[in-house]
């Protein structure tokens, strides 16, 4: 490698870390109370659900279509939107709402919530719990709902939406472009030291360099991994409007057209549920639309199936069932783009291994903060002994200064 070369990698790791610094701290250490979110919430704050009634161990599941039958019957006249068993409960949450227009327009008024949900016992068909109805006054908000959504917000857009986002994944490039540049140099560096040399005997700033490139190449296949998985996230909403413009608009173009079926006349939910689990063998049913849903069609039930493992459950297929007949429609896998995207999510979030793994990302990060603040440091102690130097260079008497041999030494 040239020298030339080498003065060019040099500047892309110095500029690309210090742009994305600050904000990859903010992202380093928002994440760590968001891998534990769901311990966190149980410690703080917990479910006050009621306890599920002591059945026989293998006593089944009653029908869906008597949950939406109950539905009904507690609120006459409004329409059931969504039917979602729970992955990991014997429950199903059933979504209703005055009509669909009535969603419609909450979206342009925030403070507006007109959808409501009822939560059952999957075998007894019993009601849990109910969500407060929408003119009920709102319950103050928990310090611990604060923080985890106040954390999660800055680690995915800094409040600032999909424009926030996008800017978000700039920064996850210059990260992976700030571990490429590094290893590049690191590999220069360490042919003069043996592996993991930490110099404590000289400058504190070599110290501090050395501390430095050690952490970043412990942690550097991790750090490339969840640093390309988190810029891959930030662009989810993209890809998935790209996907609802192509795929899906071809997919229901031939039923556009048709006007929406009546709630009245549909076919059985059960049966659409059974359909959709052979049509895509190997994966849960884990939600059902009703016709007339946001980018669904007015005469099919959609069906969200995912993939029965921790790191398959993120891959989605949805399965169309017709709504009039309960004939299926068909099952469409999502495009390579949007199941790279869903692939990427556990290896950035480290939520598919159970605790020990989320322990294990959570010690990860704490090294990768100390890389950037180490960084930091180096970068400001450099700036200080330029300073020194050419202060002294003009002929001023720095009492506090070390000697120009020593600070020329520091400054390699």
């Amino acid at each position: 490698m040239t020298t030339t070369t080498l003065r060019r990698w040099f500047v892309v790791h110095k500029w690309t870390s210090l742009i994305c610094t600050l904000f990859l701290l903010v992202v380093c250490v928002t994440g760590l109370p968001m891998l534990f979110s769901e311990q966190i919430w149980d410690a703080f704050v917990g479910d006050d659900d009621p306890p599920y009634e002591v059945l026989p161990p293998g006593t089944p599941n009653a029908s869906l279509d008597v949950m939406v039958a109950k539905a009904r019957a507690m609120f006459p006249g409004q329409i059931i939107t969504q039917v979602s068993p729970d992955d990991d409960e014997p429950a199903v949450l059933v979504s209703m709402a005055p009509s669909w227009q009535a969603l419609k327009d909450d979206e342009k008024y925030p403070d507006r919530h007109s959808g409501h949900w009822i939560k059952f016992d999957a075998r007894t068909v019993k009601v849990l719990k109910q969500s407060q109805p929408p003119d009920a006054p709102k319950k103050p908000r928990t310090w611990t709902g604060i923080i985890l959504g106040t954390a999660t917000r800055l680690h995915m857009n800094l409040f600032a939406g999909l424009p926030g986002a996008l800017f978000m994944g700039v920064m996850g490039v210059l990260f992976v472009a700030s571990l490429v540049s590094g290893t590049v140099l690191y590999g220069r560096y360490m042919k003069r030291l043996p592996f993991g040399t930490v110099r404590r005997d000289r400058a504190a700033r070599l110290t501090w360099l050395d501390l430095h490139n050690l952490l970043g190449a412990a942690t550097l296949a991790w750090a490339l991994v969840v640093g390309f998985t988190g810029f891959v996230n930030e662009l989810q909403t993209p890809l998935f409007g790209l996907w609802r413009i192509t795929d899906v608009r071809q997919i229901l173009k031939p039923y556009a057209g048709l006007p929406e079926v009546s709630q009245a006349h549909l076919s059985s939910v059960q049966a659409a549920f059974d359909t959709a689990a052979k049509a895509a063998p190997g994966n849960v049913v884990t939600g059902l639309s009703f016709p007339g849903a946001p980018f669904g069609s007015p005469v099919h039930y959609v069906l969200w199936t995912h993939g029965a493992t921790p790191l398959r459950g993120r891959l989605f297929t949805p399965v169309l069932v017709d709504a009039r007949t309960g004939a299926l429609t068909g099952a469409y896998p999502m495009p390579w783009y949007l199941r790279f995207l869903e692939i990427s999510r556990p290896l950035h979030f480290g939520d598919y291994g159970g605790l020990p793994l989320k322990v294990l990302w959570a010690l990860l990060d704490l090294v990768v903060i100390a890389v950037l603040v180490s960084g930091v440091v180096l970068w400001a102690a450099k700036r200080r002994i330029a300073t020194d130097m050419r202060l002294r260079a003009l002929g001023f008497d720095l009492e506090d200064a070390e000697t120009v041999p020593a600070l020329a030494e520091r400054a390699r």
